[in-house]
C-alpha cells in the first residue's frame, strides 16, 4: 500500500469517527496488555492449588473453590457490568477494573485465612468482569469494521498467552518461595502490564453515555432464551468449560503425587498444552465455514474424549499428549459454539454473547469445584468419568442443533 493511499484510509476512518492510525496501534496494545493481565490473574491460583490446600489445612475440592470464586465472581458480573459501562464508559470501567483487580490480587497473597483469600477471589472476578464484559464491544466500536478483526486477535491472543503465564509463572515461582511468593510474583508482572494497558488505551471517540436500562437486557435475554438453540449452546458452554477447568484443578494434584511425583515448577509446564486452544480454535473457525458447524464442533467434543482417555495411564508422555488433544479439542469447540450463538442470534448479538460467557464462566465456578467429589472419591479415574459424562451431555445438545439461524 502507497504512503498517499495510506494517508487516505487514515483520514477516511478518522473523518468517520472511528480511531485513527496511531490510535489504533495503542489500543491494539492496550487490549493485548489487558487480556494478559485479566486472564493470568483469573487462573493465577491453578497452578499453586497443591501448596494452598497444604497452607490452609484443606483438600483439593476446597483448595479449587479458590478458581471457581474468581470465575464465579466474573460470571455473575457480565450483565451488570457491560450494562454499567454503557452509562460510566468502557474505557473508565475497565481502567478501573484492572486497577481494582491488581490491588486485589495484592490482598490475596497476604491473606492470612482462606475465608480471606476466598473474598479477594470472589471480589477479583467482579472486577475483572469490567474487562470481559466490555472489551470486545469497545474494540468493535472504536475502530473502523474493515481493521477491527486485527484487533480483536491481538486480544484473544492475550487471554491464550494470559492463561499460561498466569499458570507457568506461579508454578515455577514455587521452586523459590512460597505460594504467596508465587502470587506476587505473578501480580508484579501483571502490574507491568495494567500500567501499560492504562497508558495506551486512547481516549474513547465514539462513546455515547447511556442510562441503565436493565429491563431492555432483561427483555432480550427472555428473547433469546426463548430460542432452543441459544439453550443448548450456553448448557453445551456451561458443561464444557466446566469439565475443563475441573480437569486442570485436579490434574496439578495428580502430578505431583505418587506415583508420578512432579514438582509444581514441573506440573506447571504441562500448562503450555494451553496453547494448543489458540492453534485450535483458529483451525476450527475456518473448517464450520467450510463444513459446518455442528459438524466441527461434535469432532471438538469427541478430540476431547479421546485426549482425556490418554491422561488415565500413569505415564507422563500419556499425559501430556493427551492433555494437548484434549485442550485443542476443548478450544475448537468453544470457539466453535461462541461463534454460532452470535450467528443465530438475529437481535441483541451482544446480550446473546453475554449469556454464553455468563454461562462458561459459571461452568468453570461450579463444575470446575464440584468434580473435586469424584477426585476425593475415586482419584483421577473418577474424576475421567465425571469430566467424560459432562463431554457426553455436550455431545448430545450439540448433535441435537440444527444448522439454522434459528431454531424456535
Amino acid at each position: 500500500m502507497s504512503a498517499a493511499q495510506e494517508t487516505l484510509e487514515s483520514s477516511e476512518i478518522d473523518a468517520t469517527g472511528y480511531a485513527d492510525k496511531r490510535e489504533v496501534r495503542r489500543l491494539e496494545g492496550a487490549m493485548l496488555c489487558a487480556g494478559v493481565a485479566a486472564f493470568g490473574l483469573l487462573y493465577v491460583t491453578q497452578a499453586v492449588l497443591p501448596s494452598v490446600g497444604a497452607a490452609f489445612g484443606v483438600g483439593p475440592t476446597v483448595a479449587s473453590l479458590t478458581v471457581s470464586f474468581a470465575t464465579g465472581g466474573l460470571a455473575l458480573a457480565i450483565l451488570p457490568m457491560s450494562s454499567l459501562a454503557e452509562s460510566f464508559g468502557r474505557a473508565r470501567m475497565m481502567r478501573a477494573g484492572m486497577l481494582t483487580a491488581l490491588v486485589l490480587a495484592v490482598g490475596c497473597a497476604l491473606s492470612s485465612q482462606l475465608w480471606e483469600l476466598l473474598t479477594c477471589r470472589a471480589l477479583m472476578g467482579v472486577a475483572l468482569g469490567a474487562v470481559v464484559a466490555v472489551a470486545m464491544g469497545h474494540l468493535g466500536d472504536e475502530i473502523h469494521p474493515a481493521k477491527v478483526s486485527a484487533a480483536m486477535g491481538l486480544y484473544v491472543a492475550g487471554n491464550s498467552v494470559g492463561g499460561v503465564i498466569g499458570r507457568l509463572v506461579p508454578g515455577i515461582a514455587l521452586d523459590f518461595g512460597s505460594w504467596r511468593f508465587a502470587l506476587l510474583v505473578f501480580t508484579a508482572f501483571a502490574g507491568v502490564a495494567i500500567i501499560a494497558f492504562v497508558v495506551l488505551l486512547p481516549p474513547p471517540r465514539r462513546f455515547t453515555p447511556m442510562p441503565p436500562r436493565v429491563s431492555d437486557h432483561l427483555r432480550a435475554a427472555r428473547e433469546l432464551l426463548a430460542d432452543s438453540g441459544t439453550r443448548k449452546l450456553c448448557g453445551i458452554a456451561f458443561l464444557l468449560m466446566g469439565g475443563f477447568v475441573a480437569c486442570y484443578n485436579f490434574l496439578t494434584f495428580r502430578l505431583t503425587s505418587a506415583p508420578i511425583n512432579l514438582s509444581g515448577s514441573a506440573a506447571s509446564r504441562l500448562f503450555l498444552a494451553y496453547l494448543a486452544g489458540t492453534i485450535s480454535s483458529t483451525v476450527a473457525g475456518y473448517c464450520a465455514g467450510r463444513f459446518g458447524r455442528r459438524r466441527v464442533l461434535t469432532i471438538g467434543i469427541v478430540m476431547s474424549l479421546a485426549g482425556l482417555a490418554l491422561t488415565l495411564p500413569n505415564n507422563l508422555w500419556s499425559i501430556t499428549g493427551g492433555l494437548v488433544i484434549f485442550t485443542a479439542g476443548f478450544f475448537a469447540a468453544h470457539s466453535t459454539a461462541s461463534g454460532w450463538i452470535s450467528a443465530r442470534a438475529t437481535a441483541h448479538r451482544a446480550q446473546a454473547s453475554a449469556l454464553y460467557l455468563m454461562s462458561y464462566y459459571l461452568g468453570s465456578s461450579v463444575l470446575g469445584a464440584t468434580v473435586g467429589i469424584a477426585f476425593l472419591a475415586g482419584g483421577w479415574g473418577a474424576t475421567v468419568v465425571a469430566v467424560a459424562a459432562l463431554a457426553g451431555v455436550a455431545l448430545t445438545l450439540a448433535l441435537s442443533l440444527d444448522e439454522g439461524i434459528r431454531n424456535p
